[in-house]
């Protein structure tokens, strides 16, 4: 495959632009990672500065390998994450655009690299469970329902990547704020600290400088887990609930 590659540089000699590349002998069985690994071969090979973006498991359990491809956090392919994402998606000749997440939260560090530190702060203000779970073998020793369970279960595979945040017209992070809060908010260990946990979240998340919710819904579109927008329901019931002690609903 022939590929046109425009590539957002920023850093270095680079002031923020697209910068095109062409790739002649790309293998549709390449992820679209190691497609970026075989340009920075040739970069390097060239002497010049390589493309940075991240990455790490290359398994779609961490996050990180979060950019926009072609308008589409993580790309095109619904509910895939951009280390899975594979090149046999995309035709002989097709120009793609790469560019890092865009939000004031996440600051550009260099080329396709966006701090997402924001989101580490949230959940520290969340804090700790306090509720003492026991061993491993002590796990099924508090009967859950088996809805709430399931929809814990849901919210916690949230991989914190922010292509929410990329997806939503005002880069809110109403849905990785309402999984994080759903997932212990609905279980018996999270109750305890419920209430300030919801209000401490919330209140580093608009102090980081995050959008608010418009139901525009984009973010469980390009969500690469498909976390439901019925969580931001969840926390903003959560929410109102702090200030009067009302119990959590499914």
């Amino acid at each position: 495959m022939k590929l046109t590659l425009k590539i957002w540089r920023q850093g270095g000699k680079y002031k923020g632009e697209l910068v095109t590349y062409q790739l002649n002998d790309v293998n549709p069985h390449m992820s679209f990672l190691e497609m970026l690994d075989v340009l920075n071969e040739e970069l390097i090979a060239k002497k010049e500065s390589p493309v940075a973006f991240e990455h790490d498991c290359r398994e779609g359990i961490c996050g990180t390998c979060s950019m926009v491809i072609n308008g589409y956090p993580h790309g095109p392919q619904a509910k895939t994450t951009t280390c899975q994402l594979h090149m046999r998606h995309f035709k002989d000749g097709d120009t793609i655009v790469i560019e890092p997440f865009r939000a004031r939260a996440f600051p550009v560090v260099r080329d396709l690299v966006v701090d997402r530190a924001a989101f580490d702060r949230i959940i520290q203000a969340g804090g700790y469970i306090s509720v003492n779970t026991g061993q491993a073998q002590d796990a099924n020793s508090t009967p859950i329902e088996k809805d709430l369970s399931a929809h814990a279960f849901d919210a916690a595979e949230c991989i914190g990547c922010g292509a929410c945040v990329a997806a939503c017209p005002n880069a809110s992070a109403m849905l990785f704020v309402s999984a994080k809060v759903s997932h212990l908010a609905l279980l018996p260990q999270g109750k305890p600290e419920a209430a300030r946990r919801v209000q401490n979240m919330v209140k580093q998340m608009d102090a980081e400088g995050f959008g608010m919710c418009s139901n525009v819904t984009a973010c469980e579109a390009e969500c690469p887990k498909g976390i439901s927008v019925t969580n931001i329901a969840r926390l903003n019931r959560e929410f109102i609930s702090s200030e009067f002690g009302s119990e959590t609903q499914v």
